[in-house]
């Protein structure tokens, strides 16, 4: 069946266009309160956990979910703004049906959406959207006995508590000095307590919301600002998380960027090293080369699954492996940790540093990324790329010039009319011609 409203990771677009209304919210909730209480059938009303982030269109989705959900007889536990980590696991230590995060992550505060949880904290199975689906262009019919709404005056203790209960008894962070970059979203006013908690001496930016702000010129895809400020504060490092906080990337102390691919690394590698519990890695089609590389000479095994934490995870249960991740910095340590957390994930970074006494800089040296370049390519239809003569035999051609030692992966976007040509290698200059001739050749073939 083909999904109408759910993309990889949740409900998401421009407020006030197609379907980010509030009236889509309040039969969203109701959808999505009828199915659990078709699910559940318990004596007492399916609890479900709401949050959000910084964004201003929140407070108004927020009402229309809560609406929702209580015209469905279910009780509604608000938690206010948090990282989308949080409520996974907020849902988890409540025993609630569900979680639902008001959030369009790492995108501008125009944007908006929602992401699910079951009772486990994992993304709702296909099955139970679809459902969902089903229920939302239906008519809403209110339940016999309404629900109701609380407040969770204590949700913020409780994850500051549980992401330095990640970290092993008596873990310091004493004699760091860490920027941190809260995007003016979810993590504003968690992750400064966590981390001056754990000891570390902290400065920050974006941690002044007002609604509009979130992600804008900071956060995990904008790191400038991170890179001035932990320069100009002779900082030992910067971390940066996205708006909705399951994100993360680092800053060393030279003001280079550290990628989810090399953080990928660090973990793995150091895991392996002090204990031996690194059965394997999950990445991505995006990885850059170099990583699988690493893995290899360290013996790690490797696989890549599609884009999106979602097939990332599905592929560590598959698995049965306990670390994986994007180079966006969505890292998941699912043995700490049910979803991508950019908190925790940071934490196991640090973790790594301390167990190996280097800097950064030091530590990422141990793997070397290969020159990856991408372009998108317009395209005016979609072609099978895999049964077009032409493309193939150009693919064929670059693959043989890189002679082993680079990749080339065509993407269609599953949002834009675009094709990504990416190539990645040792030498750059070879990358370079190689990827604007298969660009050029996608060009043609895709506009014919």
């Amino acid at each position: 069946m083909s999904r109408k409203y759910f993309g990889t990771d949740g409900v998401r677009g421009r407020v006030g266009e197609g379907v980010i209304t509030p009236q889509f919210f309040l039969q969203f909730g109701w959808a999505v309160g009828k199915v659990l209480a078709d699910m559940e059938k318990r004596k007492e009303p399916c609890k479900v956990i709401v949050g959000k982030d910084t964004r201003v269109s929140g407070y108004m989705f927020e009402s229309a979910i809560e609406a929702g959900l209580i015209s469905a007889g279910l009780e509604v536990m608000l938690i206010g703004p948090m990282p989308t980590p949080a409520i996974a696991y907020l849902t988890r230590t409540f025993q609630a049906c569900a979680g639902i995060v008001i959030s369009a992550s790492h995108n501008p505060f125009g944007d908006n959406g929602v992401k699910l949880f079951d009772s486990r904290g994992c993304k709702l199975p296909d099955s139970v959207e679809l459902e969902i689906e089903r229920y939302i262009d239906q008519p809403l019919v209110t339940a016999k006995h309404v629900g109701r709404a609380s407040r969770v005056d204590d949700a913020e203790g409780r994850y500051v508590e549980f992401c330095k209960a990640s970290l092993p008894m008596g873990f310091s962070l004493s004699g760091l000095h860490i920027v941190l970059d809260c995007a003016n979203g979810a993590t504003y006013n968690v992750a400064p307590k966590v981390f001056t908690e754990l000891g570390a001496r902290i400065s920050t930016i974006g941690v002044t919301p007002n609604g509009l702000n979130i992600n804008l010129d900071c956060g995990a895809t904008a790191l400038n600002q991170l890179q001035k400020k932990v320069l100009d504060t002779n900082a030992d490092l910067g971390i940066a998380f996205d708006g909705d906080g399951d994100r993360v990337m680092f800053v060393d102390q030279r003001g280079e960027v550290v990628d989810g691919d090399q953080l990928l690394y660090i973990i793995a590698a150091s895991r392996k090293k002090h204990g031996g519990e690194c059965e394997g890695v999950v990445g991505t089609l995006m990885t850059n080369f170099g990583v699988e590389l690493g893995f290899q000479s360290l013996g790690i095994p490797f696989a890549r699954a599609k884009v999106g934490d979602r097939y990332v995870i599905e592929m560590m249960k598959k698995n049965r492996w306990s670390i994986g991740g994007e180079s966006s910095g969505h890292l998941v340590c699912s043995d700490v940790s049910t979803t991508g957390d950019g908190i925790v994930s940071a934490l196991q970074v640090l973790k790594a540093l301390l167990a190996e006494d280097q800097s950064l800089y030091e530590l990422k040296q141990s793997m070397q990324k290969f020159p990856q370049i991408m372009i998108n390519v317009p395209i005016s239809h979609r072609v099978d790329l895999d049964d077009n003569a032409t493309i193939c035999d150009a693919v064929t051609r670059a693959e043989q010039e890189l002679g082993g030692n680079g990749r080339v992966l065509l993407r269609p976007s599953g949002t834009e009319p675009v094709v990504r040509v990416m190539v990645e290698g040792r030498d750059h200059s070879l990358v370079t011609k190689l990827v604007q001739q298969l660009a050029d050749v996608v060009s043609v073939e895709c506009r014919q």
